[in-house]
């Protein structure tokens, strides 16, 4: 597992954010959970130092979530991501897709608390979806999968990421900062969609290919079906 010294990851977090939107930047403040292959928490580094290249191909981990929101018509919400983001600009993704923060209530393990938690703040941060109509203990937890995938020669991903299902209508107001676009699509608009990205020159985030690949249609077809332990309890090497 990783454990450089912190002198060692402050030399490779010394990168220059100066031409980077400085709301984004901000952002890169927020301390993540850093984890072990197995899910264990072994520290918390920033945003920034976990999302470095430098550090992921040293084997730097963090945890982290993915939503997929569909409304009582059976419709998934997709996002674009905004062109101000750092990581992976302007890619089309599943409905919201952030971290958990290394602080007491978003920390919580028992029955996914934390995460859970952590993805009612992120909707309403990036979607602007009221928390009352996103209820913690309604979303369902599926898996989770262990992916490493570059955005460019600086930045990437390195995560366990939980993935949680909810069916709400909701109320959608995007932060601009956060989300170019968003749409619903049904399951045929999105086989549509994805078979014309490459075409279209839309990009796809590599978590959401990857769950999509793996899971997602099959999961779409029972959305009220809870998760089998063995899924709760795995973690896809993907």
């Amino acid at each position: 597992r990783f454990q450089p010294t912190r002198a060692q990851l402050n030399n490779m977090a010394d990168v220059d954010l100066s031409s980077y939107d400085d709301e984004q930047v901000k952002l890169m403040e927020e301390m993540c959970i850093v984890i072990d292959k197995d899910d264990k928490k072994i520290g918390a580094e920033s945003k920034k130092t976990c999302h470095l290249m430098a550090n992921i191909e040293k084997g730097l981990l963090h945890r982290a979530f993915s939503v997929f929101l569909f409304n009582s018509k059976g419709e998934l919400l997709l996002q674009q991501r905004a062109d101000e983001k750092i990581t992976f600009p302007g890619y089309y993704t599943n409905t919201c897709c952030s971290h958990p923060l290394n602080r007491a209530d978003e920390l919580e393990e028992q029955g996914q608390k934390g995460v859970r938690i952590a993805a009612q703040r992120k909707l309403e941060h990036e979607l602007g979806i009221r928390p009352e109509q996103v209820p913690v203990d309604e979303f369902k937890f599926k898996t989770r999968i262990h992916y490493k995938a570059p955005s460019d020669e600086t930045w990437g991903e390195h995560e366990i990421d939980y993935i949680l299902f909810l069916q709400r209508d909701v109320d959608v107001s995007p932060n601009p900062n956060e989300v170019k676009s968003f749409r619903y699509v049904s399951k045929d608009d999105l086989k549509a969609f994805l078979a014309s990205s490459d075409e279209n020159g839309y990009k796809i985030t590599p978590w959401f290919k990857l769950i999509v690949e793996n899971f997602l249609y099959k999961w779409w077809d029972g959305l009220q079906q809870e998760s089998t332990d063995d899924d709760k309890a795995t973690i896809h090497r993907l």
